[in-house]
């Protein structure tokens, strides 16, 4: 948020309590006049206090950046980066294992045979 914009609606909210508290004493002097001029205070304190809010919160939605519908360059590019690194992934996989194959083959003990995946059903 703004600074200028707290400060107005800290003050619009200590002007809206103010307020309330001289109503509150005029009517227990029992001076109409000078509580009517309170309340109309109050409700002046309380637009200036909603407006002050608006204000903030429109500057807010204005400073995030706008979200952009439909990227299609951009998404095209995040799928060729995953199916490369899917891809690199699956190399260093490769190079792993044969270089348990050969570590074993080397050590005296040959690699354990694969399995075979199971078949699909039909």
């Amino acid at each position: 948020m703004i600074r200028r914009t707290k400060l107005w609606r800290i003050g619009a909210a200590l002007f809206v309590l103010i307020n309330v508290a001289g109503a509150g004493y005029a009517a227990a002097m029992g001076e109409r006049a000078h509580g009517d001029v309170h309340l109309v205070l109050l409700a002046a304190g309380a637009i200036a206090y909603l407006m002050a809010r608006a204000v903030a919160q429109r500057r807010r939605q204005e400073t995030l950046p706008p979200v952009k519908q439909g990227d299609e360059r951009g998404l095209e590019y995040l799928q060729q980066s995953v199916d490369a690194m899917a891809l690199e992934v699956e190399r260093i996989g490769e190079a792993q294992r044969f270089n348990e194959k050969l570590q074993g083959e080397r050590a005296g003990n040959p690699a354990k045979p694969e399995i075979p995946p199971p078949k699909k059903e039909q």
